[in-house]
């Protein structure tokens, strides 16, 4: 199963244990909520272990779209469009997950774009509290 079919079979199973392996080392996550990326495995993990445990209920995907798109760095990359719908506090949520690969065909860069605004709050402030709850940011910030 390649790397896109497994991450979609994990995330729709809640199984943040098994992204591990489907990151490259060093991944970029974008969030709506934050300017710069999360970096770093360590990270990008513990940001959607927060997101599965924490933030979605109901989250399903809904469509799938695959082509060549420029990543953040300038390169063409294997790059796929998850659609997805969720519930964040709620509120009924529409969202698209852009999956990048690198040559290894591992997730490098893996961009998240939500809407409605209220939805992006929602999730900011969710997110937030998960990290600091899992120590991954400090307390107060």
């Amino acid at each position: 199963m390649e790397t896109v079919d497994r991450f979609r079979t994990a995330v729709e199973g809640r199984d943040a244990d098994a992204l591990g392996p489907l990151f490259a080392p060093e991944p970029r996550f974008f969030s709506p909520v934050k300017f710069a990326p999360f970096e770093g495995r360590a990270m990008v993990l513990g940001v959607f272990r927060v997101l599965l445990r924490r933030v979605f209920d109901d989250f399903r995907y809904v469509g799938e779209l695959h082509g060549t798109a420029e990543t953040e760095a300038g390169a063409a990359a294997d790059s796929h469009l998850l659609i997805f719908r969720a519930v964040v506090g709620g509120k009924r949520i529409h969202g698209i997950d852009l999956i990048q690969l690198d040559d290894d065909g591992l997730i490098a860069e893996f961009t998240v774009m939500v809407r409605p605004l209220s939805a992006v709050t929602a999730i900011g402030e969710a997110v937030h509290a998960g990290l600091v709850a899992e120590a991954l940011l400090p307390s107060g910030t």
